[in-house]
Order: structure tokens, then sequence, then C-alpha cells
């Protein structure tokens, strides 16, 4: 996965409202020994650099373009990880429009333009990054939906873009539910080519609705049966700040 004027963009920097050690969540996975994965915001500079290293790893691994540095935290820009015996497994950041715009605006001004002309709210997940011995849906699942529920649910964002290599296009598309919204192009800081993909959190919300908290649900193949409970979710939207000012 991989700047303009936004319709609304937030007033003040949203790190400045996150108290030390956020923890959001719990997750109990038995695809990783049924331990209790700590789901939380990278508040700290050594929950960002863990972060940071765990992307790399990830990125370089596939031949992605990347760095080790960890890089100065961004006013629109939130991390979330999760971790195993304190250690990062997982990893997503959230980008919120601002005047300083999204990453994907460097490839895709004139798509994103486009939405934001239309009074659209966008957001943008990048650097997410699972550790490869982990495949965990129920990991992934949470860290996803943890970035949803900050971004939707607590701040009125109301859709959500990612930049993603054109073979990752049908995993987020039957997963997620993301749709193509700008072709194929060379993402020169990964030095990859990307395509543009958006989710309605709309949708997002009517799936959620239907089968988050159910895994034994055999028949829908998405990450949502893997969502948390809606008693759960309330209890993560609580423990974050509900307006950016």
């Amino acid at each position: 996965m991989i700047h303009a004027t936004p319709a609304s963009p937030p007033a003040t920097p949203l790190r400045s409202h996150l108290s030390d050690h956020l923890d959001l969540a719990e997750v109990t996975d038995e695809t990783i020994g049924a331990r209790v994965v700590t789901l939380r915001a990278a508040d700290t500079g050594g929950h960002r650099s863990s972060a940071q290293i765990l992307v790399h790893r990830m990125y370089a691994g596939r031949g992605y373009k990347t760095s080790t540095d960890t890089p100065t935290p961004a006013s629109n820009v939130v991390t979330l990880i999760a971790c195993d015996q304190g250690e990062t497994i997982g990893t997503i950041s959230v980008s919120f429009d601002s005047p300083r715009g999204l990453l994907a605006d460097d490839l895709f001004l004139a798509e994103l333009n486009a939405l934001r002309a239309q009074g659209r709210r966008l957001c943008e997940f990048t650097k997410l990054a699972m550790d490869h011995v982990v495949k965990s849906r129920r990991v992934l699942a949470s860290l996803f939906h943890a970035a949803y529920i900050w971004a939707h649910l607590r701040l009125g964002f109301d859709d959500v873009v990612i930049e993603v290599n054109p073979r990752h296009v049908r995993y987020y598309q039957r997963m997620l539910g993301f749709t193509v919204i700008g072709p194929q192009r060379l993402n020169r800081r990964v030095d990859a080519v990307a395509v543009l993909m958006r989710l309605d959190f709309a949708h997002a919300r009517r799936q959620i609705a239907q089968f988050a908290g159910r895994p034994e649900v055999g028949t829908e193949r998405s990450l949502y049966p893997h969502f948390f409970s809606a008693k759960e979710e309330a209890g993560i939207a609580a423990r974050l700040p509900s307006s950016p000012t």
C-alpha cells in the first residue's frame, strides 16, 4: 500500500489528544497459540520504531523500497500496533486528510479531488504489515476494525483509500469490499506499481452489522466475521477522542 485541499480538515494535531499507553483491546487468537494480543496506539517513540522496523522487514522482503528510519510523527497520522508478549506483530497507519494532503495525492490527485469535490471526508490506510509467521485473520481484522472505528465512528470520515500492488486488488475486493478508482501507476516511494482503491465506510458499517463477531459463519469469506462484536466495538470507540479539536 502505499496534497490538496480537503473538504473539512482537522484543525489541530490528532496526536496531541492521545494519552500515553492507549490500549484499545485484547485479542485472543487460536492461530498464535491462544495468546492474548494487545491492540494499541503507537504513542511512544519505541512503539513507532517497532512498527517501522516491522514495515521495513515485510516490505523489503517483497522487494519494495523502504527505510528503517522512524519518521517524525505527522500531525495527521496515527499508527496502531498489535503486540504479542511485547513484540509488535502487526501495524497499520491511518492518515486523515488535512491541508498537507494524503500520500496518495502524489499519484492520484485528480481522483481524490473528485471525491473531495463531492464533500467526502477522506482518510488513507498505509504501512500495513503483519509478521509472516503469525498469519492471523483475527489480528489483521482487528487492526482494520480499530482503524475504521477511529476514522469513521469517532472522527466522521466517509471513505478510506489505499494504494496497492495490482496483484493484491482481488484480495481487498473480496476481504473488505474495496473498489478500484485509480489506474496502475508507478509509485516511486516504494519503486513499485500501484492502483488506487476506495472503501465507502457505509459499506463497511453494513458488513460489520451483519457479520462482525461471528467467525463461525463459514459461508462468509471476508474479514468481517473476524471483526469485533458490537459490544467490543463500543468499548474501543469509548477509548478514542470523538473530535480532533
